[in-house]
């Protein structure tokens, strides 16, 4: 976001006037932190994939919702929302998700939401992948 303001400088002794520009850039950038900090995972527990089902989820998620993430499957990166709701965002295809392990960053859209076909995540290590879809994760074993 760029905001520029028109400065007009006068000196109240009659010399000329003099105008300048000023330009001031924002940026916000949002850390997602993970649940469970530490080492990446050499490879993603068996079980920890059959733990969740997966159904058709939102097209975005409000940013301010999400408490935290996790990693259960190579393509897809967890998102723990406040009301305790579960989202998994797939990512774009030949992304691995276990490079981002010690969390990501997201630049907020003026709409305040994550939203798939849109937005990425940022690792810290550089890596950034789209979200390619979102979806609800239900425990494996509820039968809603």
């Amino acid at each position: 976001m760029v905001h520029s303001i028109l400065l007009l400088l006068s000196a109240s002794t009659g010399d000329p006037v003099q105008w300048a520009q000023l330009s001031i850039q924002q940026r916000v950038i949002i850390r997602v932190p993970m649940v469970k900090k530490g080492r990446a995972p050499a490879r993603i527990a068996p079980d920890a994939r059959n733990a969740w089902e997966e159904k058709k989820g939102p097209r975005c998620v409000a940013l301010r919702s999400i408490r935290g993430a996790s990693i259960v499957v190579e393509n897809g990166v967890d998102l723990i929302l406040a009301d305790e709701h579960r989202y998994r965002a797939r990512l774009e295809r030949g992304c691995d998700s276990t490079g981002f392990y010690s969390g990501f960053y997201v630049e907020p859209d003026a709409d305040g939401s994550l939203c798939s076909g849109r937005d990425e995540l940022q690792a810290r290590s550089g890596l950034s992948c789209a979200i390619d879809s979102f979806r609800r994760l239900i425990p494996a074993d509820d039968d809603d």
